[in-house]
């Protein structure tokens, strides 16, 4: 019968032209269906097949689970406390095997045990061919559109099945049976027909993409797209960087009478595209994204990496855009929060907020206006800076001297010493709950607390890998603090 066995998988494995551990592991899974059948229950078999033999083992098996596991499947598990009374070593995560006798080969329907091995070279071959598909790295994929299927296109590119989602269509265009459309690969799917390439038209990938198949410069290197931000079918940005001086990059992607562009914008549906020379200087590149609007000024806040963008009112609808389109894809393309303002809304903002730190200056250091507005004027905005900024900076104001300096110094970081231990004696109270708590010590519950988590209620509602983010502790020990606060709620319902 072992022989048998050896015999049947070296045909199957040349007839198929795949390799014999896949055609080993199929009929393991074969005889390992028909041993299952011998249960009522739903149990977990294992059958091992010796490569070099043929000869075949069966085991029942049960995985070892954490003791706070909520649902225990008693069929095919076991807690890590009942697992440990069977073999000491266990671990969470292992399996306890029970020797079965093995299923006679020849008692198993022979045409079950054919469909499970054909399945899984069939699932082999499919594999084999995307493998394929990747290596080449085809990130655009051309085909035509075979049928439809609740709206999404269903397209045929060789022997690989793509799906192009109706969410992932351009706007209002209308796609038919035997239509050639171009996409881009947006990801793979492994669904129980095996893996689909999921397709795309309004990626800001699709877009690079399509610049890179009509400029062959971006291919040599000579260009580089740096960012690209799309309201597909509408309009877009491609931020572009010249690696060659010599070499015009918004010249040369628009083409020869806007030829390159136009060829893109007509696979698009017309959507108008805006290349943008894409500058190291986060401000710049942004006052060229902005473009046609001119700005006047910005300020850059990089700590909230947002900037301030001041136009003139005749330039404000232009930056803006209709239903703020300009300025959102600027801001996608650039990655910074943009926020337009007129050069009367930006005044007023700085008014409030130089009133803002002129009163938190007059509060925490104890100073009249005039002293304040002179901090102000100075350029100081926190009380960090006047605490911890070289002194030879601030002895630089004409208008204090040494022994006005080194107070203001003192106040300043005496007033921060204070925030700190008040914040340490709120941060000790809030852990009081939490430290109630077995497992829980001073460290992890002043962790929590910093981060919002103050009660045992706050953290019994959340996921282990919320917990593992915020501490960075392991998943067990995330998972027992879990278990741990949500106590009480099992108590309720055994009540």
């Amino acid at each position: 019968m072992s022989r048998d066995i050896l015999l049947m998988v070296d045909a199957l494995a040349r007839e198929k032209n795949v390799e014999r551990e896949i055609v080993f592991t199929a009929l393991e899974m074969a005889l390992a269906s028909a041993t299952k059948k011998r249960f009522k229950e739903d149990v977990d078999v294992r059958v091992s097949i010796d490569r070099e033999t043929g000869d075949y083992s069966a085991f029942r098996r049960w995985l070892v689970v954490p003791d706070e596991t909520e649902e225990v499947i008693m069929d095919q598990q076991y807690l890590l406390s009942e697992g440990k009374e069977e073999q000491s070593d266990i671990e969470v995560g292992d399996y306890i095997e029970e020797a079965l006798e093995p299923v006679d080969f020849g008692r198993i329907g022979a045409q079950a045990a054919k469909q499970v091995i054909l399945q899984k070279i069939r699932d082999a071959e499919r594999e084999q061919i995307l493998s394929d598909f990747l290596a080449r790295k085809e990130h655009l994929v051309s085909g035509a559109i075979k049928r439809l299927e609740r709206g999404n296109a269903i397209i045929e590119t060789g022997r690989l099945e793509a799906v192009l989602p109706r969410d992932q269509m351009i706007p209002k265009e209308n796609l038919r049976v035997g239509d050639r459309v171009r996409a881009c690969l947006l990801r793979i799917d492994r669904g129980v027909r095996g893996p689909q390439l999921i397709l795309s038209r309004i990626s800001p990938e699709f877009l690079i993409r399509l610049f890179q198949l009509e400029v062959p410069e971006i291919e040599e290197g000579l260009l580089e797209i740096k960012s690209a931000a799309r309201d597909p079918g509408v309009r877009a940005k491609i931020a572009v960087k010249s690696n060659d001086q010599r070499i015009d990059p918004i010249g040369t992607c628009v083409g020869m009478r806007g030829s390159r562009v136009q060829a893109v914008t007509g696979e698009l549906a017309g959507e108008r595209v805006d290349i943008i020379l894409w500058s190291a200087d986060p401000a710049q590149f942004v006052i060229n994204a902005l473009a046609p609007a001119d700005v006047s000024s910005i300020v850059v806040d990089e700590e909230k990496h947002t900037m301030d963008i001041v136009v003139d009112g005749e330039n404000l609808p232009q930056a803006i855009g209709r239903g703020g389109q300009n300025v959102r894809l600027a801001s996608e393309l650039t990655g910074w929060q943009l926020n337009i303002m007129t050069l009367d809304e930006s005044q007023r903002k700085k008014e409030q907020e130089t009133a803002s730190v002129r009163a938190l200056f007059m509060e925490r250091l104890d100073v009249d206006q005039e002293v304040a507005d002179i901090l102000v004027d100075e350029g100081f905005g926190t009380l960090e800076e006047i605490a911890y900024v070289p002194i030879t900076e601030m002895l630089e104001i004409e208008s204090f001297d040494e022994n006005t300096v080194n107070e203001l110094r003192t106040r300043a970081r005496n007033a921060l010493l204070t925030e700190a231990i008040a914040s340490e004696e709120q941060v000790g109270h809030d852990v009081e709950d939490l430290l109630t708590l077995e497992g829980m010590d001073n460290p992890t519950a002043r962790m929590l607390a910093r981060g919002g988590i103050k009660t045992k209620e706050d953290l019994a509602d959340l996921a282990v890998d919320d917990l593992v983010e915020i501490t960075q502790m392991d998943e067990d020990r995330a998972r027992q603090l879990i278990m741990a606060a949500r106590a009480p709620w099992f108590a309720e319902q055994s009540n």
